[in-house]
């Protein structure tokens, strides 16, 4: 069953609306993984371990299917647009790319000493102190990431594409879950 956090969610006909509820997402598990940061320094808890194993599970699972929407799906839809109000964008495009990979790289080190410190109870100082710098990072790299897009990106690409791209978008999202969608443009 999917996160669901607020009063709304958007469905499948605004892929931009699914990748905005995909940020709330993220900021949630940020802030999970914040709290852990704060007591890994402590034996683990099973409430902490909770926690941190679904957090870790989303970052693992879900958060890769959200960067392939975007890098796989949205992006390059609006680098074939060719229009003035799109070029101006493409090097943000180019830097929000860049960011998921640090976020990669941050997420692996995080999942290594959270699953070091599922595995063994405690974490050595120096795991601290890593595990605390790659969460502080990623919570830097990811409020700068996701104020783009929400912003400026997704609202230009609603504004933009389509009905027939959005529809595309959404059937690839829903295939990369695993879902089945509507194959005609009508209701959009």
């Amino acid at each position: 069953m999917p996160v669901q956090i607020g009063a709304q969610s958007h469905s499948f006909s605004d892929p931009t609306g699914l990748l905005s509820d995909c940020h709330r997402r993220i900021e949630m598990f940020l802030g999970t993984l914040e709290r852990v940061a704060s007591v890994i320094d402590r034996p683990l808890t099973e409430e902490t371990r909770s926690a941190l194993e679904f957090a870790l599970r989303y970052f693992r699972e879900a958060a890769p299917k959200h960067t392939a929407d975007e890098e796989e799906s949205l992006f390059p839809r609006l680098r074939q647009m060719h229009l003035p109000e799109v070029e101006g964008e493409i090097e943000r495009l180019e830097f929000l790319e860049h960011d998921h990979i640090l976020a990669g790289s941050l997420h692996a080190e995080a999942e290594e000493l959270g699953q070091r410190y599922l595995a063994t109870g405690s974490l050595e100082a120096a795991g601290v102190e890593a595990f605390r710098k790659a969460i502080a990072s990623l919570v830097s790299m990811y409020k700068q990431h996701i104020e783009i897009e929400d912003n400026l990106v997704f609202p230009l690409a609603a504004r933009l594409l389509s009905p027939t791209d959005k529809l595309t978008i959404a059937n690839e999202m829903a295939a990369r879950r695993e879902l089945r969608l509507v194959t005609s443009a009508k209701r959009w």
